[in-house]
């Protein structure tokens, strides 16, 4: 191939001598310059030119953005014709883009997966039905399994919670404080009155009594920002919990209905995930306080388990699973408890993929519209080369070879933009709504992996455009070449 690939360089080759070309690439690379020194520039020093930090950080994005395309183009006409570069050049953007969106959408399913991991276990032991009251037993033989790491019990039920006059709906998640942090993330996420060290949550989940019984005040409450912000509380606040009953009625309160409980707590913190949907819902209180409340005894609703690849948890369900013998057990893992999100993200994934790939399809018949022109310009060096005895495969193999090298150049600089763009995209933090996002950020995550698939997908690409022109130039017989010579 080495024969085949010089000879293709050669027909790509047309060095070209251009005062114009050059102050193109100089006057690119001041602007991309001048991109770069503004988008680190301090949130002061915008400031005092009166312009946002955001809108400083965009006008420098578009100034990168123009002023590395014109350095491309001006770099690439000064080597190849202008077929051949606009060919490359189709080739890198259509790769860039490809990056920068893959990159976003990891970036969703990876910010996903750890925020629901932040507050969700890996696996979660249920039970059909029955009172379960054995969960000590099920943790014993859970940590038992090579695998699984850590594991504690929880109480969970729907509340409401009030503040004076305001009023929210909530899942209220009954917890071990001191077991809790082994399985759950939820101490990296105290925000207030202090980030803590460690795992255990004993100073802010607190009972109302000791295990003696001896009162200790109002038991503890960590509740999420969005929601302290809807109930206008803070730490050292006291709310209410309030637990409806079957005996409240549809129409209002009846004379034979059991009155809702209610139960006073103190919020002792307040935690911050990122994720909305926890943010605004989720109450943390000691596992002993809400069996009390509900009068439910010892029993638990479930049992955590934390494991140590959380990409094996489907597998290590089933074998939790059967070494709890089945039902009346259950396992959960966390991909299917958040299953209708993680496919919502994989199928949008999919499709942009698709749909942004086609960009690189267009590249691709560029590259062919190119290499048929160059057949046709080439019509008498394929005749000589012919009658010196290459090989129709031989001429076939040197415009495949021209369709690599059109693949490593746009490509590698796509590569480059994609990397640079998604560097600079992860920087900039680009503020989402989490009311609609459920987190607050552009989450951005380059894959190697996705890099290489991405050249593997524009390399298919254009050895297929070239497959055509290469063919056609295989078959050219050499009288037809030289006829008029």
């Amino acid at each position: 191939m080495p024969y085949e690939l010089f000879v293709g360089w050669r027909y790509l080759y047309f060095r070209r001598r251009s005062t114009a070309l050059l102050l193109t690439f100089l006057l690119g690379a001041l602007i991309f310059g001048g991109g770069i020194a503004l988008f680190f520039l301090s949130h002061k020093a915008a400031a005092a030119i009166g312009i946002s930090a955001g809108g400083l950080k965009a006008i420098a994005a578009i100034a990168i953005g123009v002023g590395g395309l014109a350095m491309a183009a001006a770099a690439l006409l000064a080597f190849f014709s202008p077929f051949t570069a606009i060919s490359m050049l189709g080739v890198a953007i259509g790769v860039s883009i490809l990056i920068w969106v893959l990159s976003v959408t990891s970036g969703f399913q990876e910010e996903f997966r750890r925020k629901v991991l932040g507050v969700n276990a890996h696996i979660l032991v249920l039970k059909y039905g029955l009172e379960f009251s054995e969960y000590r037993d099920v943790m014993r033989s859970a940590e038992a399994l090579k695998g699984v790491v850590a594991a504690a019990p929880f109480v969970f039920n729907e509340m409401m919670i009030a503040r004076g006059q305001r009023l929210s709906g909530v899942l209220v998640k009954g917890v071990d404080p001191k077991l809790v942090g082994r399985v759950l993330d939820l101490p990296q996420h105290i925000e207030k009155p202090r980030r803590i060290e460690g795992r255990d949550l004993s100073r802010f989940i607190t009972p109302s009594t000791d295990d003696k019984g001896r009162p200790l005040g109002p038991p503890g409450l960590v509740i999420g920002r969005d929601l302290a912000e809807k109930l206008e509380v803070k730490v050292g606040d006291m709310v209410r919990l309030i637990s409806p009953l079957s005996g409240l009625d549809i129409a209002g309160w009846s004379a034979a209905g059991e009155i809702p409980r209610t139960r006073d707590f103190r919020v002792t913190a307040i935690f911050f995930s990122g994720f909305n949907e926890y943010d605004r819902r989720l109450v943390y209180v000691h596992m002993r306080e809400v069996q009390t409340f509900l009068d439910q005894g010892d029993a638990v609703t479930g049992v955590d388990l934390k494991i140590r690849d959380v990409f094996e948890a489907k597998r290590l369900a089933k074998r939790v699973l059967r070494s709890l013998g089945g039902p009346p057990y259950r396992t959960i893992d966390w991909s299917e408890l958040n299953h209708n999100l993680f496919t919502a993200l994989a199928i949008q994934k999919l499709f942009l993929r698709i749909f942004i790939g086609l960009i690189v399809v267009v590249a691709a018949f560029n590259v062919l519209a190119a290499l048929a022109v160059l057949v046709i310009r080439k019509t008498r060096e394929i005749a000589i080369l012919k009658s010196l005895g290459t090989s129709s495969g031989g001429v076939a193999r040197i415009f495949m070879s021209t369709g690599v090298i059109v693949w490593i150049f746009g490509a590698g600089l796509g590569l480059l933009w994609g990397y640079l763009g998604g560097l600079l995209l992860a920087r900039y933090k680009f503020p989402l709504d989490p009311k609609v996002y459920h987190i607050s950020e552009l989450p951005v995550l380059m894959d190697p992996a996705e890099f290489l698939l991405t050249a593997g997908f524009a390399l298919v690409l254009c050895l297929l455009a070239v497959l055509y022109p290469a063919i056609r130039a295989g078959l050219l017989h050499p009288v037809e070449g030289l006829r008029y010579e």
